[in-house]
């Protein structure tokens, strides 16, 4: 462990001499890529250094314990010594955590995609909750939040949005959303008081970047259109609108939320790398389905990766049987206990394989 985590600083020194030199400043792609990787292995090295110091100071205690003559100063040391290696066995143990395969796209920014499954409207209600609940996460740690495309019903709910999350680690946090919500509860429209059982899909991708995906331009039909929804008398005026076909895989993405359409062609093509780059990865790990599709399933009932039970102010994550007590403060975006829950069965799977 100790060689390989000399390798990773001895690496670290060298990314950050690359980076201080004229010519990589000049190429922006090549610097992006030396920061990114800079920035991928700067918190093992941070631990690391922590480390190496709190063992020598464990080392100088034994040897000052050694020499010293006192009870009262072995007392002393024995309590330093002893402080000083438990810190060095947590150290350790985190950076045996850290040195595990990690996701490739963790550091990256994400795209998350909501859609109504099966329930009507109440499911596409429970979709536009699941949203503002992604909004206020979003928010809490400091990750900026833009909607890439957005369909409604008339009461409100999501038909389907995009939204878009951008902040460090994004991903590492928002990836285990991929999967079927599955809510339970009396909609607004039940005269009777039953609970009904609605779900809504979730898919999470990394976004992409140009280096990852090459697109030829002569691959793409474009066309605009007039936005419709709501918007004022402008959206019917103008075709600000941009629906983008890839043809070669048949993806489609569409935008009519900026009044600008170069706008609306940046936040779709932005949207359509980040589905293609996920579709190459899928077919570069031979995933016969498809990630999308083997995240979000059908977006039938039985298929579900957690459960809102909100008349009993209960949210059930079933991959890690976590249930908590605390719904509301769950849809105001406080997740953090389940998805450090998922996090740390993550590690343990990674380290039970390693």
């Amino acid at each position: 462990m100790l060689e390989k985590l000399q390798l990773i600083k001895a690496r670290s020194e060298e990314l950050t001499r690359l980076m201080s030199d004229g010519a990589v400043i000049a190429d922006q792609q090549k610097f992006r890529e030396l920061a990114r990787e800079h920035a991928g292995i700067s918190d093992i090295v941070e631990a690391y250094d922590e480390y190496i110091s709190t063992r020598e100071a464990a080392a100088d205690c034994r040897r000052m314990l050694a020499e010293a003559d006192e009870p009262g100063m072995r007392e002393l040391v024995r309590e330093e010594l002893s402080s000083l290696s438990s810190k060095e066995k947590e150290l350790e143990d985190r950076l045996r955590l850290m040195l595990l395969p990690r996701d490739p796209n963790d550091e990256r920014d994400v795209m998350i995609e909501i859609r109504a499954g099966t329930g009507g409207e109440e499911a596409a209600l429970f979709g536009a909750d699941l949203l503002r609940m992604y909004q206020r996460y979003a928010e809490r740690h400091g990750f900026k939040s833009e909607l890439m495309y957005e369909s409604y019903t008339e009461m409100g709910g999501v038909k389907e949005v995009v939204l878009s999350l951008a902040g460090r680690g994004a991903y590492s946090r928002m990836k285990y959303e991929s999967g079927v919500h599955r809510v339970q509860r009396v909609p607004e429209t039940e005269s009777q008081g039953r609970i009904h059982t609605s779900a809504a899909t979730v898919a999470v991708l990394p976004e992409a970047e140009d280096i990852d995906v090459a697109i030829d331009p002569g691959d793409l039909l474009i066309d605009t259109y007039r936005s419709g929804g709501a918007g004022g008398q402008h959206v019917n005026k103008t075709e600000s609108a941009i629906r983008i076909t890839h043809v070669p895989t048949g993806l489609t993405v569409q935008c009519q939320d900026e009044r600008s359409q170069h706008k609306n062609r940046e936040k779709a093509m932005r949207v359509l790398k980040s589905r293609l780059l996920e579709l190459y990865s899928a077919r570069a790990a031979e995933a016969e389905a498809g990630a999308r599709r083997a995240q979000v399933g059908s977006g039938d009932r039985s298929e579900r990766i957690r459960t809102y039970n909100f008349p009993q102010g209960r949210v059930s994550d079933h991959r890690v049987g976590v249930t908590l007590y605390k719904l509301e403060a769950f849809m105001d975006g406080d997740m953090d206990e389940i998805i450090d829950a998922l996090s740390l069965a993550e590690q343990a799977a990674k380290l039970a394989n390693s």
